[in-house]
């Protein structure tokens, strides 16, 4: 897998709002009424992510979920398969 220029993920990211490049990753922050719905959006992401062989950095405190995502097999860097699951789990909301 090839990791995407800065060009490139810039292009993406004018597709997924609120998302944002740092340190080598795409990120969004969500925010939910409650634990309960935050760890629902976790199991749909998880299921999304396993059905592309992906396996984004999640990370939850109550209502909040941050999703980090970078492809492994590509140096931990941003990669065409990271742009998918973000467009994916924007399907999700």
């Amino acid at each position: 897998m090839k990791p995407l220029s800065e060009q490139e993920i810039n292009s993406a990211l004018e597709s997924l709002e609120d998302w944002g490049f740092d340190d080598d990753k795409l990120w969004k922050k969500f925010e939910f009424g409650n634990f309960k719905e935050a760890l629902a959006f976790i199991v749909r992401v998880g299921v999304e992510a396993e059905l592309k062989t992906h396996h984004p950095r999640i990370f939850n405190v109550y209502n909040t979920v941050t999703i980090g995502l970078q492809t492994h097999d590509a140096g931990d860097k941003v990669t065409q398969n990271d742009v998918d699951l973000a467009t994916a789990i924007e399907g999700i909301i």
